[in-house]
């Protein structure tokens, strides 16, 4: 069984911008993976405590308006602070259940000042040690009216029993450079995190499997008209606007063929549970291998900074 990973796939919805109760979800969602000797969980883009959805029904672009103020102060209030602890229960989780962990938060940096907010990937390993925290490098679209861009200091991979694991925020799936960054570190197991919905998903899974002949895990989030919870501030005006359903899921993971090992799975929610062997990937780098010997460094290289960005660098006298 070293050969192999058995991996959950965390298809469910947050309890929109109240990131307590969403943290409890996550928590039952990891004992329910480690009761099912699952190695690895995986959760979408930002789910605690949620995706920006307002910012599509409120007119989020308009300047200076008291609606969209008053949300985006919520979605900071809701946002999670790693350097003060509050992750330190899924961590304990990890460790007790012995489960690796991916999950999608937005994330209030301090070494950023505080007040800003970033679309973070964090890596939790079987020990329940933060190893990385991957603040999403480009927001899309309307996201940048809440999100701040990121940098390259989470573009990290991690050792997974046999597999090599790295992944993406999003749209970040779609930029070629991040994906040949993790690529040039080994990677092999390639998670990429979304929001919800089958038409992120059902095509670049398989792409991104077929190009590095990697396993690709896409999981994505749920989210209802009826899952925005009765204290949202200005709720009917997010209410008026906003369709039934306004993301269907689509979790799915690809072989390193780029086939389907499983299809994008919409309206479930619950955990999606597959075993992957390594070998195939072996198997499939035969033909291919996007940074080995189908390369060619001489003629193109990617350089990539990993430093960690912050505006201010004090140097102290001792």
């Amino acid at each position: 069984m070293d050969n192999t990973l058995k991996i959950a796939l965390a298809q469910i919805s947050p309890v929109w911008l109240d990131k307590q109760a969403t943290l409890k979800k996550v928590e039952q969602s990891i004992i329910n993976a480690g009761e099912k000797d699952c190695e690895l969980i995986v959760f979408g883009e930002g789910l605690i405590p949620g995706y920006p959805f307002w910012l599509a029904f409120t007119n989020g672009a308009a300047w200076d308006t008291k609606v969209n103020k008053e949300l985006h102060a919520h979605y900071v209030r809701n946002a999670i602070q790693i350097e003060i602890g509050e992750l330190d229960g899924v961590c304990k989780l990890a460790k007790a259940h012995h489960i690796a962990i991916y999950l999608g938060i937005i994330e209030r940096a301090q070494n950023r000042g505080g007040h800003s907010i970033y679309a973070s990937l964090v890596y939790i390993n079987e020990e329940g040690e933060i190893k990385s925290v991957h603040r999403k490098l480009q927001p899309t679209y309307d996201e940048r009216l809440t999100w701040s861009p990121g940098d390259g200091h989470g573009l990290q991979v991690h050792p997974l029993k046999q597999f090599t694991v790295g992944g993406l925020n999003c749209w970040e799936n779609w930029m070629p450079l991040p994906r040949t960054a993790l690529y040039g570190l080994g990677e092999n197991l390639h998670i990429a995190v979304w929001p919800g919905s089958d038409h992120n998903t059902k095509d670049i899974t398989r792409f991104i499997a077929r190009e590095s002949r990697s396993y690709v895990v896409s999981v994505s989030s749920l989210m209802k008209k009826s899952d925005f919870p009765e204290g949202t501030p200005h709720l009917e005006k997010i209410l008026d606007k906003a369709p039934d359903v306004l993301a269907n899921g689509g979790s799915c993971i690809a072989g390193p063929d780029g086939e389907w090992i499983t299809e994008p799975v919409l309206y479930t929610e619950g955990l999606i549970i597959e075993t992957i062997d390594f070998n195939r990937v072996f198997e499939e780098r035969q033909n291919f291998d996007p940074v080995g010997h189908y390369s060619r460094p001489d003629v193109t290289k990617l350089t990539v900074n990993r430093e960690r960005q912050s505006t201010v660098e004090f140097k102290d006298i001792i």
